[in-house]
């Protein structure tokens, strides 16, 4: 589908030219969609962009509330780097949408980063990224997909970690997803070229300087496991690195950051 199938009435978002936009009325999931175009040869900077979703997903195949008046997209990447290596885009997409978000809420929102790849507004879930990729038989990247949600007008109520929107946060009413969307287009560019020419040092220290509890005690799940310690740093892949209460580091490369209330 093409832009114009949005929806009647939809404005068209502006995006920068290195984007190819695929814009949706509704769709099962901008994930699922994107894979298939990407399978069928999508060019990098395919950008799949919904209304709606009926079957959205986050991590770990959790169901993502999808009702229309939030944002909804899957990007299609396709870095010339090692699987590793593409994991830190991630991060660079987290540094994207925080800028983003700061372009366009009120200053007195406070916008942090919640490893690995939450975005929180006052505290409370606003948004969180997605990647999955696909290699070769030789083990190269064939295609990375970069799926996003963030909730701009509406956020579901009954959540493991407390749940916000843009809008609950005061944002001006007049403030869209189409806006949100333009954003990050601009900003998550911005971010990939200073990847590309600096490497993750930067990436990793900015990322730092946003992170939720960076330096305080946090609990970690890891599988069926409950790890507690206190979060020192991120290493150079992106892990979580924790000081247990015994005193000995841990490297934590995969989990859920816990939420507990005070």
């Amino acid at each position: 589908m093409s832009a114009s199938e949005a929806g009647a009435g939809a404005r068209e978002p502006r995006l920068p030219p290195v984007y190819r936009l695929v814009a949706m009325d509704s769709v099962s999931s901008t994930m699922d969609e994107a894979r298939r175009l990407a399978q069928e040869g999508a060019e990098d900077g395919t950008l799949v962009w919904a209304r709606e979703q009926t079957g959205g997903r986050g991590r770990r195949g959790r169901e993502w509330s999808s009702p229309r008046g939030n944002l909804y997209l899957t990007l299609i990447l396709r870095p010339m780097c090692a699987p590793r290596e593409a994991a830190q885009l991630g991060f660079v997409a987290g540094l994207g949408l925080v800028d983003a978000l700061g372009s366009v809420i009120p200053p007195m929102i406070e916008v942090h980063l919640k490893w690995p790849n939450d975005v929180l507004l006052n505290d409370r879930k606003a948004a969180g990224l997605l990647l999955e990729m696909a290699t070769t038989e030789a083990g190269e990247i064939d295609f990375l997909l970069l799926g996003l949600g963030c909730n701009v007008k509406t956020f579901p109520q009954e959540t493991e970690f407390p749940a916000t929107s843009i809008h609950f946060e005061g944002a001006p009413p007049s403030l869209c997803e189409v806006d949100v969307l333009e954003a990050f287009s601009r900003h998550f560019l911005t971010w990939v070229n200073r990847w590309l020419e600096d490497g993750f040092a930067q990436i990793r220290q900015t990322w730092l300087r946003h992170a939720w509890h960076l330096g305080e005690e946090i609990e970690v799940r890891v599988g069926e496991d409950e790890l507690k310690g206190v979060f020192r740093d991120l290493d150079a892949d992106g892990a979580l690195l924790l000081t247990t209460p015994n005193g000995a580091e841990t490297r934590v490369s995969a989990g859920d950051v816990l939420f507990r209330e005070a």
